[in-house]
């Protein structure tokens, strides 16, 4: 098992809720609705690829392809980072140069859950009886 995905899955998932918590709580009345919206949209995909993570670290023992099973997981963190971490910075902030940097987290987490399909798709088939 890849356990490190799955701490980092775990931690990601708790400061999801936290900054979902947030944004519902604490910047409703300090932001715009378009950008609760942008932060909301950060939140959503941080969570889903917290998920993906912990899902991930479970099923690396499955997986022969350790490399790219490891790639895919480094992809999911880093998209999160880039991608939910830019539209929180955009929303909270303004500076709309930011949401230059998103893009590259949504390629990150693209990457990722390539690499993960492929891994999965390359695994040997068991032989039947």
């Amino acid at each position: 098992m890849m356990r490190r995905f799955i701490v980092w899955g775990s931690l990601l998932a708790f400061l999801g809720v936290a900054l979902g918590a947030f944004g519902a709580h604490g910047l409703k009345d300090q932001i715009s609705e378009d950008m609760l919206a942008v932060y909301n949209t950060g939140v959503h995909y941080h969570l889903v690829h917290a998920l993906g993570l912990v899902l991930l670290g479970l099923a690396a023992d499955r997986l022969a392809d350790r490399k790219r099973v490891n790639a895919a997981g480094w992809c999911l963190l880093i998209g999160v980072i880039l991608f939910s971490g830019s539209l929180y910075l955009l929303a909270v902030t303004g500076i709309k140069w930011l949401g230059a940097i998103t893009p590259l987290g949504g390629v990150a987490f693209l990457v990722g859950w390539a690499m993960l399909g492929l891994a999965a798709w390359k695994e040997p088939r068991p032989q039947r009886k």
